[in-house]
């Protein structure tokens, strides 16, 4: 991790910190780098443009450069998880079925950013900025999700351009999502999928309604992340540049893809 987030455990700073400080500790390069991003006017605290010398508390104070917002509060934790298939995506599960909080940290406590089916695998980010959160699940944010399909038997140009164009399903048609084929075989074909939307199942839901045995589905990036070292159960924390960059994605008007 990051020095921002040296142990996972809070820290207790609650007095003001000179501004270019805390933009060092987020990852912006060195505290005179900092100053000239100041001095330029792109950045801003409360709304209001920082001027040099102004001090920010890191643990009410909201900092943004360029109109995206810094993470600067200290018991704030980034967890990158590869979801297993056979694990559900929530705290507590009525049923007894196998969690996601059975594979994170126990301290601090940590809540999944959106949902990924039970059959489905890959990458879910889990953490304690609700702020994050909601940037990467609300759909006015627009943030780009990649799935890999692995589907028995062939897929023809007209069903690629039905998936990119949008699909009627039974809550409305799907945006236009961007589809490739990555290969072929005899008996099956790989497909990557990215879509904006966070409907129920959608992924599932578009294969099926383009008449499309989806036998294996695996969530491969969220915006820019994506990690392909991953195991599936495995998690790693996440850097602070890689946090940034999941802001920047849920604070651009195309998602970041």
């Amino acid at each position: 991790m990051s020095e921002i987030f040296p142990t996972g455990q809070p820290r207790k700073d609650s007095e003001p910190v000179r501004v270019q400080k805390l933009l060092a500790r987020a990852g912006f390069g060195s505290r005179r780098h900092c100053d000239n991003l100041i001095a330029e006017g792109r950045v801003q605290c409360n709304g209001e443009l920082v001027v040099l010398g102004d001090r920010a508390n890191p643990l009410t104070d909201s900092l943004s450069v360029d109109d995206i917002p810094v993470p600067t509060q200290p018991d704030r934790v980034y967890v990158l998880l590869y979801k297993p298939s056979g694990v559900v995506t929530t705290a507590n599960d009525p049923h007894g079925r196998p969690t996601v909080m059975g594979l994170l940290p126990s301290e601090p406590r940590l809540f999944p950013v959106g949902r990924l089916d039970m059959e489905t695998e890959g990458l879910l980010i889990a953490t304690n900025d609700g702020k994050l959160a909601e940037l990467l699940t609300h759909p006015r944010h627009g943030v780009w999700k990649s799935y890999v399909l692995e589907i028995a038997g062939m897929v023809n140009e007209s069903t690629l351009h039905k998936l990119r164009d949008g699909i009627d399903l039974d809550d409305g048609k799907t945006s236009p999502a961007r589809v490739r084929l990555l290969s072929t075989a005899k008996d099956k074909c790989i497909l990557e999928i990215a879509i904006h939307e966070g409907r129920n199942r959608q992924i599932r839901r578009m294969a099926q309604a383009v008449g499309l045995e989806l036998q294996r589905l695996i969530r491969t990036r969220i915006g820019p992340l994506g990690d392909e070292r991953l195991e599936p159960g495995q998690w790693r924390y996440l850097e602070i540049d890689e946090v940034r960059g999941l802001y920047a994605a849920g604070a651009s008007s195309d998602g970041v893809f």
